[in-house]
């Protein structure tokens, strides 16, 4: 169960950043206002504090982990938000950072 609930965590926090990111572009780049900037903040500053509830307690290993979920949802989102289409290396990028988180966050340790 913690696996999963650190998955979940995982999910949750690149939804906060990337969406929080994205916001910022949006009100910034495309011109729709500080309102826009500001969920962007809100959602950037959510993201830190969903980043704490990870069980692991090094803060260098989650927030190393979380690097490879960010490139993965980074990708997602450009495809289902902005209908961006990733080439094959844009994908196998992806999968060997999600290899690397599975690596950093749940390989068996012994202390």
């Amino acid at each position: 169960m913690t696996v999963v609930r650190s998955i979940l965590l995982f999910l949750l926090a690149a939804l906060a950043e990337i969406g929080g990111a994205w916001l910022v572009w949006q009100g910034w780049r495309e011109n729709r206002g500080l309102l826009w900037i500001a969920a962007g903040v809100i959602a950037l500053g959510a993201y830190g504090f969903v980043a704490t509830f990870q069980p692991d307690a090094n803060f260098g290993r989650i927030l190393a982990a979380y690097g490879g979920v960010f490139v993965a949802g980074s990708l997602a989102w450009g495809m289902v938000v902005d209908k961006f289409r990733p080439d094959r290396y844009d994908l196998v990028g992806a999968a060997i950072c999600l290899v690397g988180v599975a690596v950093i966050m749940y390989a068996p340790r012994t202390s």
